[in-house]
């Protein structure tokens, strides 16, 4: 039996299982490649987290930062790129390379540096998941980063002012957005009908643009005018987070699922005990042989029921 895996991992909000891009890759890989994960959510009931975010832990093993995370995953068999080709295998990594180039840093500036966005919605969200007093403290030290890996990659004063580093690194994640919706186009994943690595990251990386609710939105106008990069995300959540578009769980769907497992179970149990009582009154010589009607699930029953075709 294959050790238990653990992800610690940001929560979510807004219909999303997680709000940081990072966590959502790791965890739409796992349902992509069927890896059995316990995703643990940071919340304020956690200590404050310690190093980089998403965390697998896997027996003695303790790895961070997607790649990693994702490469370890393939060595335990869970391989959602096992019918990718040499070509499309590179392809992933030039359209990963591209998102984290053009596409990062304006998800960035979105959330940690856009003060309208992070006063209003992204300080509170995350500071209300870290315990006293280190809430207080630690979404800035996340801003600072976050400014100094934009500044790192697109360079800042004194060659560029931070407002010309602002516009190219929107321009930039514009046009790489457009390079996206282009690739993709009327495909349901990247690679055709079987979600893979890029379609991961693509999610990980777009879903937050999509769907947190932020004052200022020129990203998030801009992705909305791509309607098959909508499409993408919404189809994501829809068939593998058991989300519909609006971002709720579907109304009782787990309570159907859970019920109608029980009675499954329930009517077997009926079924076997009748069965043996059958055979009983068989080899009874007080009694003619005679024929019980057994109580089983037909596959064709279960085929027509309504309550068959829940997701298990």
């Amino acid at each position: 039996m294959a050790a238990p895996m653990e992800l610690s991992c940001w929560g979510g909000d807004w219909g999303l299982p997680s709000l940081h891009p990072e966590s959502l890759t790791v965890m739409a890989y796992a349902k992509f490649a069927g890896a059995p994960l316990i995703v643990n959510t940071i919340n304020n009931s956690w200590r404050a987290p310690k190093g980089d975010i998403p965390v697998l832990v896997s027996k003695d093993t303790v790895i961070s930062q997607p790649a990693k995370i994702l490469n370890f995953l393939r060595k335990q068999k869970y391989n959602a790129d096992y019918e990718l080709s040499a070509k499309q295998g590179a392809d992933t990594l030039a359209y990963i390379a591209l998102l984290e180039e053009k596409l990062l840093p304006a998800l960035l500036h979105t959330f940690w540096i856009e003060a309208e966005n992070y006063c209003s919605v992204t300080k509170p969200w995350f500071a209300s998941r870290i315990a006293f007093p280190l809430s207080l403290y630690l979404p800035g030290k996340m801003s600072r980063e976050a400014l100094n890996r934009i500044l790192l990659t697109k360079g800042g004063p004194p060659l560029y002012t931070l407002t010309e580093v602002e516009a190219q690194i929107y321009r930039d994640a514009k046009e790489c957005l457009n390079l996206l919706s282009k690739r993709l186009g009327t495909s349901q994943f990247f690679f055709r009908d079987t979600p893979t690595t890029l379609d991961a990251f693509v999610f990980g990386f777009l879903a937050p643009i999509y769907k947190v609710c932020f004052p200022r939105i020129q990203l998030q106008e801009h992705l909305k005018q791509l309607p098959n990069l909508c499409r993408f995300c919404d189809d994501i959540l829809t068939c593998y987070f058991r989300l519909t578009v609006s971002g709720h769980s579907p109304a009782g769907q787990d309570t159907a699922d859970a019920n109608l497992q029980k009675l499954t179970q329930l009517v077997n149990k009926e079924s076997n005990l009748i069965e043996k009582m059958d055979d009983n009154l068989r080899r009874s010589p007080q009694h003619p042989p005679r024929k019980l009607t057994t109580l089983k699930l037909a596959a064709g029953g279960e085929e027509s029921s309504p309550m068959s075709r829940l997701s298990p």
